[in-house]
């Protein structure tokens, strides 16, 4: 027997391949905006208040709140720590990276007559609305009689045999580029676990479209490895005006980009059967770039209380994607071995976020401090890939997953001389119907502020808690790994009017 072990590498154009799945469609549809140590301090609860760079990029009316032109910039170390369960097995993981996450600047122009509209303001804003850099691994028995050869027997079900065999003389990463062209991912799928010898025909003949596993029922010890590096980010082009002296309107025109790489890697050992081992990797590389827009408003109902509402549209995704996937297994002659150089490359395609309506709440208690409330809700079952035509089936399975979920935010500060005490709290609602797949978000903040007159020094502290239950694989092997994620940032933001 041959020994299999596909490295693929170069570039493969694919016109009938799809690979997405809902993880896709709820990475690229949460944002999580970092900002500055202010925004973060108060847990984002800003869309009432303006007067902060990243406030701007909740509600665009906040930019008219200043009251002369002001700019700021931040950085931050984030750590991600996971700590996982699966079967008898336990793990943790934990990683810290460095970065600038924000920066923006907003021009305030007063008018000069008597008009109604006191001031306007245009300004620039960017933040990371999602930091992806993320790692974890999953070890244990698995008791279920569930392998890896299940997800190759589902894309195998009903695929004829002669379309994932080799050819004579045909070397094996001809055969896989040939059938990605033209047959798509499931095919592929197909292949790799034929020629690697984890799945057999009920029937050496061409037509047959059914198979059985070379595996033999029984528990099957699993390694597997998670890693993704990364970020969403967002340009905010930012117009705004004060209408008289309580009314604050906004738009902003909003550049979105992704940058994005994930691989998985898989071992399984048993001692079942004669097949006792298999390494089943994959990488993914996403770009990609989008549009969206925001209109927004504060009205001052005294001078104390005020209120604000925000409508986020959709983002409209363009998104490019790569993936190379490995296969190896034991039944082998050592002194036959494949390397292909294949880079799988998607067509281009769309995705669609679902839209977002925020309602804020916020009383100023003078100049001694302020608390602030923030309501958002986002229908995620309203994501779409895009030509729907080509999407369909995942669509529906967008919509059976996904759900209405809220977004409450909390924040309170208190001054004291040039000091500021800050605090928050936000708690976000799972995107899931079923609530366990990805569960709900709990975070709490802490932050501090020191006033030199034009410039400020902040600092924020900030966590919060959220558990997954994750398959493997979205087909086949779908057992889940229990992960109980913490997010932890420290950040430094320096602000100062201009």
């Amino acid at each position: 027997m041959k020994k299999l072990n596909l490295l693929l590498i170069t570039v493969l154009f694919l016109t009938t391949m799809h690979a997405q799945d809902l993880s896709d469609a709820l990475r690229y549809s949460q944002d999580n905006i970092q900002g500055t140590a202010r925004f973060r301090a108060l847990s984002g609860a800003f869309g009432a208040l303006g007067g902060d760079m990243s406030a701007v990029s909740i509600n665009p009316a906040g930019s008219a709140v200043f009251s002369q032109s002001h700019a700021s910039l931040s950085l931050s170390n984030a750590t991600v720590t996971n700590d996982t369960r699966y079967f008898n097995g336990l793990g943790s993981t934990s990683e810290s990276n460095f970065d600038i996450h924000q920066g923006g600047a907003s021009f305030v122009f007063a008018s000069r007559d008597n008009s109604p509209w006191r001031k306007f303001s245009i300004g620039i804003a960017y933040d990371r609305t999602n930091n992806l850099d993320n790692s974890w691994y999953a070890r244990g028995t698995n008791t279920n009689n569930q392998s890896i050869d299940l997800y190759f027997l589902n894309y195998a079900d009903g695929v004829r045999l002669g379309d994932i065999s080799l050819l004579n003389g045909e070397f094996i990463e001809d055969a896989y580029n040939d059938i990605g062209n033209v047959f798509g991912f499931a095919h592929q799928q197909a292949f790799l676990g034929y020629q690697s010898y984890i799945l057999e025909p009920d029937a050496d003949d061409d037509n047959n479209t059914t198979y059985y596993s070379n595996l033999v029922d029984g528990d099957f010890a699993h390694d597997y490895i998670y890693t993704s590096t990364g970020y969403n980010g967002k340009v905010a082009f930012n117009f705004a005006a004060q209408y008289e002296d309580n009314l604050y309107l906004g738009l902003n025109l909003n550049s979105h980009f992704i940058d994005y790489q994930k691989s998985t890697s898989l071992e399984e050992t048993n001692n079942n059967s004669s097949l006792d081992f298999i390494r089943f990797d994959n990488t993914l590389l996403t770009r990609g770039s989008g549009f969206s827009f925001q209109i927004g408003g504060i009205l001052k109902l005294s001078q104390e209380f005020r209120v604000g509402l925000t409508y986020d549209s959709p983002i409209w995704y363009t998104i490019e994607e790569e993936t190379t996937q490995l296969i190896d297994s034991n039944l082998a002659d050592p002194d036959i071995v494949y390397v292909s150089d294949i880079v799988n490359v998607y067509p281009e395609y769309k995705l669609q976020t679902p839209a977002k309506v925020t309602g804020s709440l916020a009383y100023i208690f003078g100049q001694q401090g302020l608390i602030s409330f923030d309501y958002s809700r986002k229908d995620y079952s309203n994501t779409k890939f895009k030509p729907e035509s080509d999407y369909s089936d995942l669509n529906a399975d967008v919509n059976d997953a996904f759900t209405n979920a809220a977004t409450y935010r909390l924040g309170g500060e208190y001054k004291h001389k040039q000091f500021s005490f800050r605090g928050g709290y936000r708690y976000e609602e799972s995107p899931y119907a079923n609530g366990k797949t990805v569960g709900d978000l709990t975070g709490y903040s802490l932050g501090l502020g020191y006033s030199f007159g034009n410039t400020k020094l902040d600092f924020t502290w900030d966590q919060a808690n959220r558990a997954f239950e994750t398959p493997l694989y979205n087909v086949g092997l779908t057992d889940t790994v229990s992960i109980d994620r913490t997010n932890s940032n420290l950040t430094l933001s320096l602000s100062f009017n201009i």
